[in-house]
């Protein structure tokens, strides 16, 4: 069977489940540095969804750690599911939540100048963290793609 770029169990997947567990942390980090982000409900769902991207992404990573070690083959139809069901749960969650936390941010800062009559800085972490949550759901689309196309071949 044809080596996919993100197949369970190899380079490419730990560099993604890295790349996934690294943005969903920093969008974690830089959201909680803003002061004021628990007022809104949809940031705090940003938090919530990219902290559960974030342990899934670094529990998949430790499987393709050992995987790689071990020279183990991760791709059998049961693992695969699981795997396709965990990304594509992971990704739906992680978009919702940074598409609205984009709307919300969107709405404040652009429509209602709400950023320019408070203070700026928070609203530019809040667009950094949207920003980094949105790369993390990047990383996952491909993921859950790839996933998709391997439990098809199997």
């Amino acid at each position: 069977m044809k080596e996919l770029l993100g197949s369970p169990g190899s380079r490419s997947s730990l560099a993604l489940r890295i790349g996934q567990c690294t943005f969903a942390a920093a969008s974690i980090a830089v959201m909680a540095s803003a002061s004021s982000f628990s007022t809104y409900t949809a940031f705090c769902y940003l938090i919530a969804s990219m902290g559960l991207q974030l342990l899934w992404s670094f529990g998949l990573a430790c499987l393709d750690v050992y995987a790689l070690r071990r020279k183990r083959d991760l791709r059998n139809p049961i693992l695969v599911s699981l795997f396709v069901v965990g990304d594509w749960v992971t990704a739906l969650l992680s978009l919702a939540a940074a598409c609205s936390s984009a709307g919300v941010i969107v709405l404040y800062a652009r429509d209602l100048n709400f950023c320019e009559e408070q203070d700026s800085p928070q609203c530019s972490r809040i667009e950094i963290s949207v920003s980094f949550a949105f790369f993390s759901w990047f990383l996952i689309a491909i993921s859950s793609h790839v996933m998709f196309w391997i439990l098809a071949s199997i």
